[in-house]
């Protein structure tokens, strides 16, 4: 699997792209062997390479070389596009959720696909392909709303 999932990124993730991980690098055994870490991390395309971290993501994956290593982040979608989220955990809201940022998340791999405002982007959603935030954001908007938004945002 892990070949496969390399193999696609290096057909989506340019040279000089930010490569997101949204939890859960490695997982079993392997997670705790640091030169397979390391080989692995090796592997990456992209000139930045960030990790949010996942319930899988062990002290040796976090201390692999990331250009950042966090449990939440808010990455902005261009220069004067909105601060999205990206957590490994859905959530039910966000900074931003409101004024229409989008929450990124894994963690449920196949079994739920997300919402209008937040998707899935575990690689088990995606045919095992990195995804785009613009291809996340054209997906988005064709999924059911979230049945308790209303009880966390008001519109």
């Amino acid at each position: 699997m892990e070949a496969v999932l390399i193999e696609n990124m290096w057909k989506v993730v340019q040279p000089e792209d930010d490569l997101w991980i949204v939890g859960d690098f490695a997982h079993g055994p392997k997670a705790k062997d640091a030169g397979y870490l390391e080989a692995l991390f090796g592997q990456l395309p992209g000139a930045r390479k960030h990790l949010v971290v996942g319930n899988h993501d062990l002290e040796l994956t976090q201390a692999l070389p990331w250009d950042s290593v966090s449990d939440i982040a808010q990455v902005k979608d261009g220069k004067e596009g909105l601060a999205h989220t990206l957590c490994h955990f859905p959530m039910i809201t966000w900074n931003g959720a409101r004024k229409g940022s989008l929450h990124l998340f894994g963690h449920v791999h196949d079994r739920w696909k997300g919402t209008r405002n937040a998707v899935n982007v575990g690689v088990d959603q995606w045919e095992f392909m990195p995804v785009e935030f613009r291809q996340v954001e054209r997906i988005a908007k064709q999924m059911p709303v979230n049945k308790h938004w209303g009880d966390a945002e008001r519109s």
